[in-house]
């Protein structure tokens, strides 16, 4: 099995050496380059939508520059985790790991964020705009009505696969990147973010997140999910603290 992780970036970081895991920087057609890592501005690249599309600028250049059987997208303070106990870089799945797991299904997914007092349409609009959802589902109406039960039924869950990080046997991969690419080209198109601060500005890849338990709702697309190690901290006090100030300020 060919594999590669895409191990996404707009910083120097620490990449494993395991050789499935590939280093790029994600919008380096705006940036100075990272020593050791390939740039997502080479080939067909949308690297220039950085800012507004994230980590997506190093997916749409793997999907369109890399040949793989399987291809995965990671960031470079978070990895799927593996058997292996100890320090976080320890923790992280070898490729052998995730090989093994590709084998029982298609697709890799992290464990999903439950929220429990919000849907995934309530908490999206009290962290961003709401004019940002109903324009992609406005899009899905229009261009893939048959998706748009899906979209409403994953809308309405309290929880999801987030991050922008799964691991797909490669024609998966093709639909999904097909699909997901044609919505968030149509909804740049049509949603004004010309008022938007830095943070809301990153609205294709905050939609990207939603996006893909929406085309496997869609497609029935068999997956299994696997715990994830970060290498930062992730401050849950404040998250926390975030999460319920955004909800009953609303």
């Amino acid at each position: 099995m060919n594999l590669r992780m895409i191990v996404a970036s707009h910083k120097e970081a620490w990449v494993p050496s395991d050789p499935v895991y590939l280093p790029v920087q994600a919008g380096r057609a705006a940036g100075e380059p990272l020593p050791g890592f390939v740039g997502d501005d080479s080939g067909t690249n949308i690297s220039a939508k950085n800012p507004h599309y994230c980590e997506l600028t190093a997916l749409y250049w793997g999907w369109k520059n890399l040949d793989a059987d399987c291809l995965g997208l990671v960031h470079y303070r978070r990895y799927f985790a593996g058997r292996r106990f100890g320090a976080p870089r320890r923790r992280i799945a070898t490729g052998a790991e995730l090989e093994r797991q590709l084998r029982r299904a298609p697709v890799l997914l992290p464990s999903p964020r439950r929220y429990f007092i919000e849907t995934n349409r309530s908490h999206y609009i009290h962290a961003h705009h709401a004019a940002d959802l109903e324009t992609a589902r406005a899009v899905i109406a229009g261009k893939f009505p048959e998706y748009l039960a899906s979209f409403d039924r994953v809308m309405r869950r309290t929880g999801g696969h987030r991050f922008n990080m799964f691991v797909m046997r490669r024609d998966v991969l093709d639909g999904y990147c097909r699909w997901l690419f044609a919505v968030l080209f149509a909804v740049e198109e049509r949603l004004d973010i010309s008022a938007y601060d830095p943070y809301s500005a990153r609205v294709f890849g905050f939609l990207g997140e939603r996006l893909l338990d929406v085309y496997l709702d869609r497609e029935k697309i068999p997956f299994r999910e696997m715990p994830t190690v970060h290498l930062e901290s992730q401050h849950w006090g404040r998250k926390i603290w975030n999460f319920l100030r955004r909800k009953f300020r609303c």
